[in-house]
């Protein structure tokens, strides 16, 4: 089992590796760089670095692990990349049918491709799915998940570029926020945050802060421990409601 130090999971799950860049948010991609290193440290699964890899012999992987875990499917890449055949998405689903003990977390950038595939096929009610909403630009990602049936739907606003403005969260469950991490980070100003957090508070919505990244809530660069996840004091780091 894979465990993870993204604070809004407990375990992640990658049946694919690699990706390729498609909006804002993926300028300054942790996966990638994390790809570079693990492939230069002669990691097997990373042999490709960053070129998008199907791994089918890490599919039967959640079927090992009994213990109930909350598990982000495809951290290191995006399952509904263009590269990904629905057939291969189809095996990902049937382990998570096969073990119910499991919430999986599936988000995309891509959030045009996952509406296309769940058209005509059911969402595993242990099925969280989400989209990345980073710059307004991509706003109309919520819109495609809108109507998706699932028990928990949400949005990550990570890393936060701009004022989003007006976010239409009627049937959104959670939202997550973050700083970008990194040398060449691009700063998030505290009124963003202010403005998703009161809106998630006015449509009912659970709230969860990450962290400031690389830029402080004061707009000094400095280490991202040191910058820390408050807000106003406060950690505020809420789950969907089940």
């Amino acid at each position: 089992m894979k465990t993870t130090k993204i604070e809004w999971t407990d375990s992640t799950w990658n049946p694919i590796t690699g990706c390729s860049k498609i909006s804002e948010g993926c300028v300054n991609c942790y996966a990638e760089t994390m790809s570079k290193r693990l492939h230069a440290m002669g990691q097997k699964k990373y042999k490709n670095g960053f070129k998008l890899t199907l791994h089918k012999e890490v599919l039967d992987e959640p079927l090992n692990w009994k213990k109930s875990h909350t598990i982000f499917v495809c951290s290191m890449s995006d399952l509904f990349h263009a590269e990904v055949p629905f057939s291969f998405i189809d095996k990902v689903i049937e382990v998570i049918k096969a073990t119910p003990q499991h919430r999986y977390q599936i988000l995309t950038k891509r959030s045009d491709r996952m509406k296309e595939y769940f058209q005509d096929r059911e969402i595993p009610s242990n099925v969280w799915i989400g989209v990345t909403v980073e710059a307004k630009n991509y706003k109309k990602r919520i819109d495609d998940i809108k109507r998706l049936k699932a028990s928990v739907k949400f949005i990550s606003c990570e890393p936060l570029l701009e004022d989003l403005g007006r976010l239409n969260l009627k049937n959104i469950d959670w939202v997550i926020v973050g700083g970008e991490s990194g040398n060449r980070a691009r700063p998030m100003k505290e009124e963003w945050v202010d403005n998703i957090q009161t809106q998630a508070k006015n449509n009912d919505v659970a709230f969860f802060f990450k962290q400031w990244g690389t830029w402080g809530s004061d707009g000094v660069k400095r280490n991202k421990k040191s910058n820390g996840k408050l807000i106003k004091g406060q950690i505020i780091q809420e789950m969907p409601v089940l």
